[in-house]
């Protein structure tokens, strides 16, 4: 069983479960990626956590997501990572 550190917040309006990921996750196909998506969300809605999740990871000096296209601009925001990382306040077991 995997452990994450999540952030479950309320930002905007929006239930977001924002699951920081090893950098391996960007080398993965988009369908492998979307798939790890799909097991977080499910994962995610079993422990009873309202919100879309939001996958977020780091490679050399550039963050990555991916999010519903309405979150983007939110995602794209300077010190993203620091912000997901001082808001983690749930740990989920997979």
């Amino acid at each position: 069983m995997a452990k994450y550190k999540i952030a479950h917040v309320h930002h905007s309006g929006q239930d977001m479960i924002v699951f920081p990921l090893e950098s391996s996750f960007g080398s993965k196909s988009d369908s492998q990626q979307q798939d790890i998506m799909d097991s977080l969300q499910q994962a995610a809605w079993s422990a009873d956590l309202a919100g879309n999740v939001v996958a977020i990871w780091k490679s050399g000096n550039r963050v990555y997501f991916r999010a519903p296209p309405a979150w983007h601009s939110f995602f794209r925001s300077p010190n993203i990572w620091g912000w997901v990382m001082a808001n983690i306040n749930k740990e989920l077991t997979i």
